[in-house]
């Protein structure tokens, strides 16, 4: 495991034990995922899920059979993903990391529904143009007069 938590020769205590108020043994559990530089990472962790939970949640990362076997920098994934939920919970106590992505999937689907306007506007103007250059009688295009100066892209 590497100690990104600690400094090269003296034993500087993790975020977790420096917010916690206690000594921080060389073995615990929260340094190498929470370094004392990053203080606002234990914090809102602590904040939404508590200490006691996170303490449980990294000893069954690191002690189970089945997950003993993740590379470390998972493991680090997986404590990245704590804190990202954590943070949208303090953010948004109620949907949490939920409603962002929701937030987001509303943007896409905004964005998928003006680009097939812009799509379709290209279309009509192709049609357009195709129908006033080609050879009148060869191909007769319906072009909607209503329509024909207005953008597609009003709603």
């Amino acid at each position: 495991m590497k100690e990104s938590g600690r400094k090269q020769g003296a034993l500087s205590p993790c975020a977790a034990c420096k917010l916690l108020r206690r000594r921080c043994a060389h073995d615990c559990v929260f340094a190498p995922y929470f370094p004392a530089d990053e203080p606002q990472k234990f914090a809102s962790v602590h904040k939404v899920f508590g200490a006691s939970n996170v303490n449980k949640m990294l000893q069954d990362v690191m002690g189970s059979e089945i997950l003993k076997e993740l590379p470390e920098h998972q493991r680090s994934d997986a404590v990245s993903s704590m804190v990202y939920e954590a943070n949208a919970r303090v953010r948004d106590p109620v949907y949490g990391c939920v409603g962002a992505i929701s937030s987001l999937q509303q943007q896409i689907d905004s964005l998928q529904t003006q680009l097939a306007i812009a799509q379709a506007e290209v279309v009509h103007m192709r049609m357009k143009q195709y129908g006033s250059s080609s050879n009148p009688g060869t191909m007769d295009l319906v072009i909607d007069q209503a329509n024909a100066g207005e953008s597609m892209w009003s709603c």
